[in-house]
């Protein structure tokens, strides 16, 4: 949306959305958005922070470019009408909040749904500028490259996508396409992601000819609430900042056993630590607890939380809050360029679905919606300024070969066995032989699905299946080309660091260097 934005005084735009326009995983993200707004902090110490987080592997140049525009993108979203929450005594009007890995309060939040009123905010702008066509219900197919007319280019001209609604594949011609479609964290069987993030974006840049780098970097947040009745529920990493502790069943604090930054240590330290106890002493879930502080305060700073948990017979501010990790973040994706390019021409890719080289191993918590802002702006100075290239005649979807499936049971078994295996074998703590079983279980699954899509119609449920899978593959890929622990990617068959960092880089088949 921001992109879009950006674009829409000068371009004419459509934004294709499987479901509605406020079914990604932005509206979830609670805390906020990391930025250098005080006069007490400074972009270096930003910088070390992301890259002491990122375990070695981020990229400097992307690093020290989006962490120097993030002043910009929080003044612009500040213009658009986002009601930040504000702070009188702070030197810089706002208050700012701290979160794991950080060195200073510079989380930018509205109360604890940050990212839903940055959503809100930006999507009234989007519905009803003349410029933007809204095609929601739609999901994308697959890119249309000048590879597959059997054109003489590397060459993006737009994507099939499927109306849900209909049933019928429109074919979209466009001069620059961008994959922003955030991340896969379906493939798994517990995330706090939507039920819309299923690697759409990563799978399709694959199979258009795009590198894709650094998949095997998952993360799995510390504390995503455990309840019977809450499915992915996210419990801000804001609650440590602001005091919380992780207890055992029985009140004893144990972070200080796996790390002198205690409960403010980065995610993947965090939610390691609490595998290692559940797994441990047989637990299902441990406590996250912040009932020393007063109510007021608890429902001033998360009212979203506070009202979930009490309406869920949790009161938070007399007991602690059962939490279990659960997968959360893409880190890797398409690779990019600082302009957001992958590597076909007229094509990009921005936030989760991407690999800028910010996040390395392991993201810093709220740099996510940063690095959204930051190349939204960086995508759309340079579609504005680039030569555009003749569109040439697309071909319409065929379907003169395929029938209506007969039943759709295989497509509803094969998305159970492919989460719960990813949950079981590619999970916070790997082994060589486990990421071997995926690997296996996955070329089975791959021949189904492809036997499949070649012969009936398209349906969304399976081409979520189909991007499911072959993110999957990656992911088990990248984990079995790492011979290290690195960040988020723990390996009990190689529990050493290397001394150099070095990204994991896959190449697709056919691939044409830019």
């Amino acid at each position: 949306m921001s992109l879009a934005l950006k674009l829409a005084d000068k371009q004419k735009i459509a934004i294709v959305t499987k479901k509605s326009l406020l079914d990604g995983a932005s509206a979830r993200a609670q805390g906020g958005i990391a930025a250098v707004l005080s006069r007490d902090d400074s972009l270096d110490e930003h910088i070390h922070d992301t890259l002491i987080a990122g375990a070695g592997l981020c990229d400097p140049d992307t690093t020290r470019f989006v962490i120097e525009h993030g002043a910009a993108s929080i003044e612009w979203l500040i213009s658009q009408g986002v009601p930040f929450t504000r702070d009188a005594d702070s030197d810089s009007g706002y208050h700012l909040t701290r979160e794991g890995g950080h060195s200073h309060r510079r989380i930018i939040h509205v109360a604890d749904a940050t990212g839903q009123a940055v959503q809100d905010t930006l999507a009234a702008k989007v519905r009803t500028h003349s410029n933007i066509t809204l095609l929601e219900q739609h999901i994308a197919i697959d890119l249309i490259t000048g590879r597959k007319l059997r054109r003489n280019d590397n060459h993006c001209y737009g994507a099939y996508a499927l109306n849900s609604q209909n049933g019928e594949v429109v074919t979209i011609a466009a001069h620059h396409t961008v994959l922003a479609t955030g991340g896969a964290g379906k493939v798994y069987l517990y995330t706090t992601n939507p039920d819309t993030a299923t690697g759409d974006g990563i799978a399709m840049g694959w199979r258009a000819g795009c590198r894709v780098s650094n998949m095997e970097f998952i993360q799995f947040h510390p504390t995503c609430l455990y309840h019977p009745h809450a499915k992915s529920f996210l419990i801000s990493e804001a609650v440590r900042g602001e005091g919380g502790t992780l207890k055992l069943p029985d009140g004893t604090r144990f972070m200080p056993w796996h790390d002198e930054r205690a409960d403010l240590a980065p995610r993947d330290v965090v939610a390691r630590a609490i595998d290692f106890e559940m797994k441990k002493r047989g637990l299902d879930c441990v406590y996250l607890d912040i009932s020393h502080q007063p109510v007021d305060f608890l429902q001033e700073h998360f009212p979203t939380i506070y009202a979930r948990c009490m309406a869920l017979g949790i009161d938070i501010s007399r007991q602690p809050i059962p939490v279990v990790p659960a997968v959360h973040f893409t880190c890797g994706g398409v690779l990019t360029d600082l302009h957001g390019r992958t590597d076909i021409e007229g094509l990009y890719a921005i936030g989760e679905t991407a690999c800028t080289g910010l996040h390395g191993a392991n993201r810093l918590a709220s740099n996510s919606l940063l690095e959204c802002l930051v190349f939204a702006e960086a995508a759309s100075r340079d579609i504005l300024t680039s030569q555009t290239k003749p569109i040439p005649e697309l071909p319409q979807w065929d379907v003169s070969r395929v029938t209506d499936a007969d039943e759709t049971v295989v497509i509803s078994h094969n998305w159970d066995e492919l989460r719960r295996f990813m949950w079981d074998y590619v999970g916070i703590v790997r082994t060589t032989k486990r990421l071997q079983r995926a690997q296996h279980r996955i070329k089975l699954l791959h021949e189904e699905i492809n036997e499949y899509y070649s012969n009936f119609h398209v349906s969304a449920d399976l081409l979520e299946l189909r991007n499911l899978v072959l993110t999957a593959d990656l992911i088990v890929q990248s984990a079995l080309s790492r011979h290290e622990s690195r960040g988020l990617h723990f390996s009990k068959d190689y529990p050493q660091t290397l001394p150099d960092a070095i990204p994991t880089v896959l190449v697709p088949p056919g691939y044409v260097a830019a």
